[in-house]
């Protein structure tokens, strides 16, 4: 039970759960959002009934002030909260307070005097070529379970020679893997195909042929020691050996190796629509932060070797 049960109606509290129920099942946005989003609202929510001396009623909600919204963020703020974290919340609580518009519950016009935070554009930092080949190298060297190691290598060489999100490796069936195509189930289950260079289909099939559980064609392939569907967890902890081992810096996540997949195929001449496709993003401007890295890179070269630099 969450904090705000105790802090809000019980219509309250029914409207919160078929709000995130129909995010999920209608604009189906993904668990870790719907997850941020009810966490976002429930700390909202205790705040509105501490702000207001009461559980917080459709009334409650009716009176909302701008002021109370942006006691809110400030309180946020002061918890040290980033700017990031706010606009996603500001954003979850319009999307909440919409739904009881529709619903034709209440109307608010709070929203409408209150400003989004600014964000910094932080740019992902990717690998360089080297220190991606040698996070490919020295993962089997990590570990002393050969199946596990063909593993861990294999999961990282779909990151890096896919493009994959972590999610997205650890869900791969045997029936999402065609002879050199990848079917990819991503954000807002949105499937799209990635093509299979001959390095990561290499890596795939040395794991599928040393794995030692039986693999049905709908489970997902890649799994943990006691047979289980593998963690993303374990795959980080393994990035941080990698890291430790390499001098890496902390930057250095799974994550990072797909990002070292879009900026290295930028950097040698491909096609952003192409590399939108294969990430999987929705908006092309999503993918045109790759072109900021490059060209940041094209930069610090100048900086270093130009003599009047």
């Amino acid at each position: 039970m969450t904090d705000s049960a105790f802090s809000t109606t019980p219509e309250i509290a029914m409207t919160r759960n078929t709000w995130l129920r129909d995010l999920g099942s209608v604009r189906r946005l993904a668990p870790k959002t719907l997850e941020a989003y009810g966490r976002d609202l429930d700390q909202f929510l205790v705040f509105l009934a501490r702000h207001s001396g009461g559980p917080v009623s459709l009334a409650t909600l009716a009176g909302l002030r701008s002021a109370d919204l942006r006691a809110f963020m400030a309180e946020r703020r002061s918890n040290d909260v980033g700017s990031r974290s706010l606009a996603r919340a500001l954003s979850g609580l319009k999307s909440f307070f919409k739904h009881l518009e529709r619903e034709g519950m209440i109307e608010v016009e709070a929203f409408n005097g209150l400003r989004t935070p600014k964000l910094g554009r932080s740019l992902p930092k990717a690998l360089s070529v080297v220190e991606a080949k040698a996070t490919m190298t020295i993962t089997a060297e990590l570990e002393d379970r050969p199946w596990v190691a063909a593993r861990d290598t294999a999961v990282l060489a779909l990151c890096y020679g896919a493009g994959l999100r972590i999610a997205e490796a650890l869900a791969l069936t045997r029936e999402d893997l065609e002879d050199q195509v990848l079917r990819v189930t991503g954000k807002g289950g949105k499937t799209r195909l990635v093509p299979l260079i001959a390095p990561v289909r290499q890596a795939i099939d040395a794991y599928l042929g040393l794995c030692p559980y039986k693999l049905y064609p709908q489970d997902p392939i890649f799994r943990g020691v006691k047979g289980g569907p593998l963690a993303a967890r374990l795959v980080q902890q393994r990035m941080a050996q990698v890291r430790g081992a390499l001098g890496l810096a902390p930057s250095a996540t799974p994550h990072a190796l797909r990002h070292s997949f879009a900026t290295h195929l930028l950097g040698r001449g491909g096609d952003l629509r192409a590399i939108q496709e294969l990430l999987g993003h929705a908006s092309l401007s999503t993918t045109q932060i790759y072109t900021q890295i490059d060209t940041e890179r094209l930069l610090e070269s100048y900086r270093k070797a130009h003599p009047r630099a």
